[in-house]
């Protein structure tokens, strides 16, 4: 009776407690904080769905508090890529949950193959894991046009093998007036043309169809030796390149938060 009652209740422990733990994790509502160089982020994800999401002052964070006001969070991560303001310090301590603090110790649901993974941008790493979870299994490179251009390559297997830089949009524009005696400063949006006509269109259009030219000459790079590679897409207000792309196959604004969700259910047992 008694050797019964026990396989049962290890029979019910076997099939059970698992369903039941995901069915918690299904219910966990996740913060997630990309603080960038120019604007933050925070997002609220029930699962692999995002609820909503809001851009904030990096150095503020001031619409945290009302945030976490809005969602019943369990959890959350912060990933920056730049030095915190006390601020922003005083606002991390305060949350009344736990808090990944996302640095190169973090355990990673991928292969990192970076030689210096202490140096290797949190929003790099955490784009190549979000693409990698949409599309798993396949050869990806990953683009991020935002205050930079990077370019991250993840084979198959899940092993991420490292990537490029080079300057982004707004990075280019204010170069030519900076380091230049007469060119203007030249606003991202306005006319463009395939061929300038003035200075303002030849800046825009030298501007945006070198970003275009680069972004697609590292794609046909990667698909000399992966040629079956998919390409993600994703960044901030440069995101408008996807129009011109036709090698671009996923364009996700969201990558590097989806990216940042998946590290935190991975470590949610660690925290």
């Amino acid at each position: 009776m008694f050797s019964l009652f026990f396989l049962s209740d290890r029979l019910i422990n076997r099939r059970f407690l698992p369903m039941f733990a995901a069915q918690i994790r299904k219910n966990v509502v996740n913060l997630i904080i990309d603080i960038g160089n120019t604007v933050a982020k925070l997002a609220a994800f029930k699962g692999k769905k995002m609820l909503e999401v809001v851009y904030d002052e990096n150095d503020t964070l001031k619409q945290l508090p009302d945030f976490c006001s809005k969602y019943d969070f369990s959890q959350a991560i912060v990933a920056t890529v730049i030095d915190c303001t006390s601020q922003v310090e005083q606002r991390l301590e305060s949350l009344p949950f736990p808090l990944l603090r996302l640095n190169a110790d973090t355990h990673l649901p991928i292969e990192n193959l970076y030689e210096t993974p202490r140096t290797l941008g949190y929003d790099r790493i955490a784009a190549v894991v979000g693409a990698n979870e949409l599309r798993p299994g396949c050869n990806l490179l990953v683009v991020d046009a935002g205050t930079c251009i990077t370019y991250e390559f993840i084979d198959c297997c899940g092993r991420y093998h490292g990537g490029n830089i080079s300057p982004g949009l707004q990075m280019r524009l204010k170069a030519l007036h900076q380091f230049t005696g007469k060119l203007p400063l030249v606003e991202a949006k306005g006319r463009r043309l395939d061929m300038g006509k003035d200075t303002e269109t030849a800046i825009r259009a030298g501007v945006f169809r070198g970003i275009e030219l680069e972004i697609s000459g590292y794609i046909q790079c990667v698909k000399q030796k992966y040629p079956d590679v998919l390409v993600f897409l994703t960044g901030g207000d440069d995101f408008s390149f996807d129009t011109n792309l036709k090698n671009i196959i996923f364009a996700d604004r969201f990558l590097v938060l989806k990216g940042l969700n998946r590290i935190l259910n991975y470590n949610n047992d660690k925290i």
